[in-house]
């Protein structure tokens, strides 16, 4: 029960990729950017012209937000065991509210 979802396995398979830290990874996803085409990105030995992969999110954030590292770094897994943790409160919520509604109808 514990997998990655698939949405997030992808950002950790392309930090590993390309050897990105957790903080350029949040700002990828912040920035809105793929993580499947990080590949085509990051041939810059190859192609002079293009800024290499981690240069390249920094100075796309720097623009996009005026500022040069989120305020709050998260890893994704971090990101995973939250989300987790938010689906465990709101089911025992949603169980605690089926239990006060049987009662109630058999009253």
């Amino acid at each position: 029960m514990n997998t990655v979802p698939p949405k997030l396995q992808c950002l950790i398979d392309a930090r590993k990729r390309c050897h990105l830290s957790h903080a350029q990874i949040q700002m990828a996803r912040e920035l809105g950017l793929n993580p499947k085409t990080f590949g085509g990105l990051t041939n810059y030995k190859q192609e002079k012209w293009k800024e290499p992969l981690p240069n390249y999110i920094e100075t796309l954030y720097l623009k996009h937000f005026s500022k040069s590292q989120p305020d709050e770094v998260k890893t994704i897994e971090q990101i995973f065991h939250m989300q987790q943790a938010k689906k465990e409160v709101r089911k025992d919520a949603k169980t605690k509210r089926r239990a006060i509604e049987a009662k109630i109808e058999t009253i």
